[in-house]
């Protein structure tokens, strides 16, 4: 007994500490820059440019580590003083028109831009196609129903308040 009281204690210990060596691991945040302004143009540049890790968000949102050193990259370039087309241009050249949130209009893109509305273009087709050739006694009607069905439905019809 007397030995599984100090064994119980070094367990809870360790499971006590656990978070904070979690935490430890991850490592630091980067840190923000000196400058407020630029790390505002940072962040202005960062919002245009995927995460290509995450690929759903931009590289200012993601806390994946290639958006930070992207991110870092970035202010890199400004602090060279590189204007936000040259850094986006940069990008786009390492990484693909896909690094982009607003990729160009050009051959290679033409299907991202316009496939959407070819969907929903033949989304309307197909339903405008269906409605011309269904037939008005398709519906559910008084004909399709026996007399008895008939009945029922004139009567719940009738008292909406009650149950069947």
């Amino acid at each position: 007994m007397r030995l599984l009281h100090p064994l119980l204690c070094r367990l809870l210990l360790c499971l006590a500490l656990l978070p904070a060596g979690a935490a430890l691991a991850q490592g630091t945040a980067a840190p923000a820059a000196a400058d407020p302004a630029l790390e505002a143009r940072v962040m202005l540049i960062a919002e245009e440019l995927r995460c290509l890790v995450c690929q759903n968000e931009t590289i200012a949102a993601s806390h994946a580590e290639l958006a930070v050193d992207l991110r870092q990259q970035i202010r890199q370039q400004l602090e060279q003083g590189r204007t936000p087309p040259q850094i986006l241009e940069f990008m786009a050249e390492r990484y693909g028109d896909f690094v982009l949130y607003r990729p160009p209009l050009k051959a290679q893109t033409l299907l991202l831009w316009l496939g959407p509305f070819a969907l929903l273009l033949l989304a309307g087709w197909a339903l405008w196609r269906q409605l011309r050739t269904a037939k008005p006694g398709d519906a559910a009607s008084p004909s399709h129903l026996s007399a008895a069905e008939f009945e029922r439905a004139q009567r719940l019809l009738q008292s909406p308040g009650e149950r069947p």
